[in-house]
């Protein structure tokens, strides 16, 4: 199992921008992609098999917000980072909102899922 903290993703809101009629990944949403693999344990290799992913959420405040709104972005950042191939490959994922911490945190346990 590999632990570690990722800075707060941004909403679905604000990861998506409609340019054109095409949608693409918004400059916060690239930005937030870069971060993710600068956060990335530099000894990680990208998992082959399923994945099991544990995810503490600290909200940057205490506003009434979904959790749901800010998972596909961070799933994909790390996709994107190669945390995993594709986030198909993940079969347990459990997601707990912790406290509020100043800019928002997410804390990953990221696993091979056994059957």
């Amino acid at each position: 199992m590999t632990t570690f903290t990722l800075p707060w993703p941004p909403s679905m809101n604000h990861y998506w921008r409609n340019v054109a009629g095409r949608t693409l990944i918004s400059r916060e949403g690239r930005q937030y992609r870069q971060k993710v693999v600068v956060h990335r344990p530099p000894f990680m290799k990208p998992i082959d098999g399923r994945v099991k992913v544990c995810i503490t959420a600290n909200p940057p405040d205490r506003r009434r917000r979904d959790l749901d709104n800010m998972l596909k972005p961070l799933l994909d950042a790390l996709t994107h980072a190669q945390v995993w191939w594709d986030d198909s490959q993940i079969d347990d994922l459990h997601i707990v909102r912790g406290l509020p911490v100043a800019g928002g945190q997410i804390t990953l346990e990221v696993a091979d899922a056994k059957p």
